[in-house]
């Protein structure tokens, strides 16, 4: 099966990336998994208390809660989790041709907003499967 993946469309933010589309891809298995294991050992290390139910609340709570915690895991040890994060959107420089995806440039985000959406985007998209079987 291949690995997830969505096309995002920035909408409702009326600001410069208004309409822009991005092309996001689930990490490897195996990368995502060290990314999970290095986050969990830098929470531990800062002693960061992780909810017991966390993988019971559902996908959007997961991903809320997730990247909440690693907010307060020290800037220099969560910069490279998060660059990690971004280094699986690409942008889609024509909306109408989405066989055309390119690797992110600066210009490419103007709006902090979006950088932060994109990166929740990312995170949804890898935590998915902690939806509870009832859902």
């Amino acid at each position: 099966m291949a690995r997830k993946e969505l096309y995002y469309t920035v909408s409702g933010t009326k600001g410069r990336d208004e309409g822009k589309m991005f092309y996001i891809q689930e990490m490897p298995a195996s990368q995502a998994e060290w990314w999970a294991i290095q986050v969990g050992m830098a929470m531990s290390r800062n002693g960061v208390e992780v909810p017991d139910d966390l993988s019971s609340m559902g996908m959007a709570a997961m991903a809320m809660h997730g990247l909440a915690l690693v907010a307060k895991i020290p800037a220099v040890e969560a910069k490279p989790l998060l660059d990690e994060l971004m280094a699986c959107v690409q942008a889609v420089p024509n909306p109408n041709d989405k066989k055309i995806q390119r690797t992110l440039v600066e210009s490419d985000t103007e709006e902090v907003a979006t950088r932060l959406k994109l990166r929740m985007e990312v995170f949804k998209l890898h935590v998915d499967f902690l939806l509870p079987a009832s859902a």
